[in-house]
């Protein structure tokens, strides 16, 4: 009898062909607003409080921020993953240290009708007061200090309820929860921290090798 398989993905730089951080720099940062990020590469400040603070710098209308966000490219495969998981009852979770705000406006509709469990922290937006993100409840099983969400939990919590884990990322906070996973998918940061610690790791430039591997499940 096989095992029964669930899937957990990163969101930005591995469903999105890179970070909405990396779009929002190119669009909306000058160098002095990119400083809580540095604080954050020196261990001076946690990743969620740097991307909040850099967030809310965010002040363009509504409008703008919309065509923004749209020209963030999706991965086309990644529909077809959604569709597999569902056809075989694999259960799908987007896991972010971003928020919901974005992936809602990306993907919401997709969310839905393939039954995928996001798990991010939570945003708002206002041309007043910037884009705003909000951590989960401490009292939450996936709260991490850090990042807001902890995606090894996701990993762990389905490893208790029986599942073997397939997980997909790109960057290094993806990197506890692939070191917990039973089989990984990684490219960038995630697939260099991996090779250097001797977790096998899968490299993948999109979703077509990822949708390959769970056809044959």
């Amino acid at each position: 009898m096989k095992p029964k398989t669930a899937f957990v993905s990163d969101f930005d730089g591995t469903i999105t062909d890179d970070d909405f951080f990396a779009y929002a720099t190119q669009a909306f940062f000058d160098d002095k607003a990119l400083e809580p990020w540095r604080r954050f590469k020196a261990g001076k400040q946690t990743h969620f409080s740097a991307l909040k603070e850099m967030f809310a710098k965010i002040r363009v209308p509504q409008e703008e921020l919309d065509a923004f966000m749209r020209k963030i490219p999706v991965d086309k495969g990644f529909i077809e993953a959604a569709q597999i998981c569902k056809e075989k009852g694999i259960p799908l979770y987007i896991c972010s240290a971003g928020c919901d705000y974005y992936i809602d406006f990306l993907i919401g509709d997709i969310l839905q009708k393939y039954n995928i469990t996001l798990v991010t922290n939570h945003g708002e937006y206002s041309q007043k007061q910037g884009l705003m993100m909000y951590k989960p409840e401490q009292n939450s099983p996936y709260f991490d200090g850090n990042t807001g969400i902890s995606k090894a939990a996701i990993v762990q919590k389905l490893h208790r309820e029986g599942y073997e884990v397939i997980y997909a990322g790109d960057g290094l906070p993806d990197y506890e929860a692939a070191w917990n996973a039973d089989v990984v998918f990684a490219r960038r940061d995630l697939l260099v921290k991996c090779l250097e610690n001797g977790v096998k790791a899968h490299p993948f430039k999109d979703f077509g090798v990822i949708n390959a591997y769970l056809k044959e499940l």
